[in-house]
């Protein structure tokens, strides 16, 4: 069955708006930006240097899910911007549309830092990195998704995603 959308994943500076508008751009999909839909708890939590918890993140991945959902019904082709850090995550999100694929950005922690070092305008700390690592699980035993390094040329990640994706 085709992916009718997908979750462009990883840790805080991976690329993952970046690799998304860029992946909407070139196949006419619907951008939905995952932290665009933070309740402000979750924000002042995170700009004050405090990692959410699984119970801060569970509405949000909800109405994350209801909005890829309510799309994919529309007939939309979408790529959704989310973290997804853990399995269960991801899964709460397939339970939203199954045929869901994901995008895993890879970056190292050195990476990550580095990449934060030079973001501005973002509600994200870099000091926040270190917990964005420790509750990572990285989905390389899960189906319907693609790895690529989040380091690599950004037409390259493109070019990847379409052969995997479309």
């Amino acid at each position: 069955m085709p992916m009718p959308a997908v979750v462009v994943m990883g840790v805080a500076g991976c690329g993952k708006s970046t690799v998304g508008i860029a992946l909407c751009e070139r196949v006419g999909a619907r951008m939905i930006e995952g932290d665009a839909f933070h309740p402000e708890s979750n924000i002042r939590k995170m700009s004050a240097g405090i990692p959410l918890d699984d119970g801060d993140r569970a509405g949000w991945l909800a109405r994350l899910g209801e909005e890829v959902a309510k799309a994919v019904a529309d007939g939309e082709a979408v790529v959704l911007a989310c973290s997804a850090l853990k399995r269960r995550y991801r899964d709460m999100l397939r339970a939203a549309v199954p045929e869901l694929g994901f995008v895993y950005l890879e970056l190292t922690p050195d990476e990550a830092r580095e990449r934060m070092a030079h973001r501005t305008g973002h509600f994200m700390p870099a000091a926040l990195i270190e917990s964005q690592f420790r509750d990572l699980e990285p989905p390389l035993d899960e189906s319907r998704v693609l790895s690529v390094r989040a380091t690599a040329p950004l037409e390259t990640i493109i070019e990847d995603v379409i052969a995997w994706w479309c």
